[in-house]
């Protein structure tokens, strides 16, 4: 279908709750999304293609067709949103886990010697899982958690196979196992051991607790200390068990917090806090690729589905940092899921929105954490090149500026940035030659002329080409680019850095007068707004680097009778050298004494060969 075919579609369909399918030309699904009235949701997508971001825009360039499917309710469109993604796994909608799931605890129970492992997803083999559980990383700390706790082996040995075959090793050693490898422990003892792992996982850490300070007590009794202070170690470590255990299965006696950052990059991060009795337990987290999704409600709501969408038990509270539009059915799926009700808060100030600050602080650091300079870098100057509607993300970046005070002294500045970062070796200063008097027009006309025949005369300081220009000014600046370009026969994009009143780029400007908003991408907006500040700073540096050398070693010092304070009076008055020798002698007693303004008019005569 054509684009207009699609945007008719769109604008036919009925004010209805409802799942939209999008597919490619190879009838591939790439985003399923959920609408309270679809005509009005899906015909966003193809209107006012500018606003959208990048990756919306790529998403919608590959639509060829798309399907509806209508829904009684809201409720019943975000169920059934949820089975057409886990099915489907576009390739534009939030993924978590790489699709990997969420692990669980494996248990091979027809075994003499039953073993623990993780598994990635439970399977009809006849095994007992435990799960799912948060993370592959906590799911794994369980199970070890489990075995010192209870002395289980965690080596390769096979039992009944290996008993006996070798000495125990180091594990029983150090007390981390009870050495079923001797021949002199029997079955009953290991299944026992088992057994409480069991209960352990099924949540029963009371039940095992009181049997093992039962033990305890009475082995203190009958003063077997060593028995008594193995059974201490035991319990202790079982009621850690038991809170970690708690914190991973999601089974919270209090509440999740939840955090989310939008990275600037290729990386997003997702972040749930786990609270147990008012204590930060735990944290779980997720990188993901950054959403296309503009609307972090629309974000947050698909992560917090599929976050506890596998899971098996939930908290009663779930604290979010903004509200979701689909809160109430929300709740329902999540109540539904847990058999019991779950609550989403969005607090607004507080000790819980303290919370939230926490939560979304680490989001941020986690993306840092794992956001290489580099990547950082490249994604940046992706989203430029879209911005900017370049076929290709920009590497290298020029900018120019003009400075002038007088006709002598007009200097410009050519900034260069590659891959966002100054390329201060490339850097130049130009001297204005010839002109009149300002003329940022004409200025900025002699500096690129300048600059790019030098680039194609084959000048080894100007051989780089760059793939934009930035122009300290406005539509007209960059007119006056694109003009001497064309007459060199070079094609580069220029574009006009545009100030506000405080003198900070608000936007960029093409030479057709369209402006592009850059405030709204603030990493974007930072790196235009440095560009041009260090532009400026550098052209402003070499006007006064000028200045000084011309006053340091101006003509004036071999006038006698002219020190520093007549010097300076007449360059601030006449601005050049130029203007002081011509002017007449009424005009230099208007600004320095007679008799030096006598000499500062012979002294000029008398080099022009005039008689005074």
């Amino acid at each position: 279908m054509t684009f207009d075919e699609l945007k008719e579609k769109a604008h036919a369909l009925p004010l209805k709750p409802g799942v939209y399918i999008m597919q490619d030309k190879k009838n591939t699904v790439i985003y399923v999304g959920k609408a309270k009235a679809l005509k009005n949701r899906v015909s966003q997508y193809f209107a006012n293609l500018a606003s959208h971001t990048e990756k919306t825009r790529a998403m919608v360039s590959q639509i060829d067709h798309f399907d509806v499917i209508v829904a009684d309710s809201e409720f019943e469109a975000l169920v059934l949103e949820n089975s057409l993604i886990k099915r489907h796994q576009p390739r534009y909608n939030i993924l978590l886990k790489d699709d990997k799931g969420y692990p669980y605890i494996r248990l091979t129970v027809k075994e003499e010697y039953p073993r623990f492992s993780l598994a990635n997803r439970a399977a009809e083999d006849g095994a007992r899982y435990f799960g799912p559980y948060g993370s592959r990383g906590n799911t794994q700390n369980i199970i070890d958690a489990l075995r010192i706790a209870l002395k289980l082996p965690s080596c390769n040995r096979k039992f009944p196979r290996d008993i006996g075959r070798e000495r125990p090793c180091l594990n029983y050693h150090m007390g981390q196992c009870d050495g079923y490898c001797r021949r002199e422990m029997d079955q009953s003892r290991y299944r026992e051991a088992i057994d409480q792992a069991v209960r352990l996982l099924e949540g029963k850490f009371q039940e095992v607790g009181d049997e093992l300070k039962a033990e305890m007590e009475l082995a203190a009794e009958e003063l077997r200390f060593e028995k008594a202070a193995e059974l201490r170690d035991r319990y202790r470590a079982i009621e850690l068990l038991g809170k970690r255990q708690k914190v991973v299965a999601g089974s919270l006696a209090d509440t999740d917090v939840v955090g989310f950052h939008k990275g600037e990059a290729t990386r997003s991060c997702f972040v749930v806090l786990h609270f147990v009795e008012g204590e930060l337990a735990a944290k779980d987290w997720d990188l993901i690729e950054t959403p296309m999704e503009e609307d972090r409600a629309d974000i947050l709501s698909a992560l917090v589905r599929q976050y506890y969408g596998a899971r098996g038990n939930l908290p009663r509270h779930i604290l979010l940092p903004c509200e979701l539009e689909d809160e109430v059915p929300l709740m329902r799926l999540f109540s539904e899921q847990a058999g019991r009700k779950v609550e989403l808060v969005t607090p607004q100030r507080g000790a819980k929105m303290d919370l939230i600050r926490l939560a979304n602080k680490n989001a941020v650091e986690e993306v840092e954490r794992w956001t290489t300079r580099e990547e950082r870098q490249s994604k940046l100057m992706e989203l430029l090149g879209g911005m900017l509607s370049l076929p290709s993300a920009p590497r290298r970046i020029e900018s120019y500026d003009i400075s002038n005070q007088g006709a002598d002294d007009i200097v410009a500045s050519m900034v260069v940035y590659v891959n966002a970062r100054p390329l201060k070796r490339d850097y130049r200063h130009f001297k204005l030659k010839d002109m009149d008097g300002p003329n940022d027009y004409a200025s900025m006309d002699q500096v690129l002329r300048r600059r790019f025949q030098r680039y194609l005369d084959g000048d080894e300081k100007f051989a780089d080409k760059p793939d934009v220009l930035l122009i300290d000014g406005g539509e007209n600046h960059a007119k006056v680019a694109v003009k001497v370009l064309e007459e060199l026969g070079l094609s580069i994009p220029v574009f006009g850095m545009v100030k506000d009143d405080r003198h900070r780029t608000r936007a960029l400007v093409t030479p057709e007068g369209r402006e592009i908003g850059i405030q709204g991408n603030q990493a974007i907006f930072s790196l235009i707004g440095q560009i041009q500040e260090e532009t400026h700073r550098f052209a402003i540096e070499f006007h006064r680097q000028q200045q000084n050398q011309r006053v340091k070693g101006s003509v004036l010092d071999q006038i006698p009778g002219v020190g520093e304070k007549r010097r300076s009076e007449l360059l601030k008055h006449f601005k050049s050298i130029k203007h002081i020798r011509a002017a007449t002698l009424e005009q230099l007693q208007a600004v320095v004494p007679r008799n030096t303004a006598r000499a500062v008019y012979d002294f000029f005569r008398e080099k022009e060969g005039e008689p005074s």
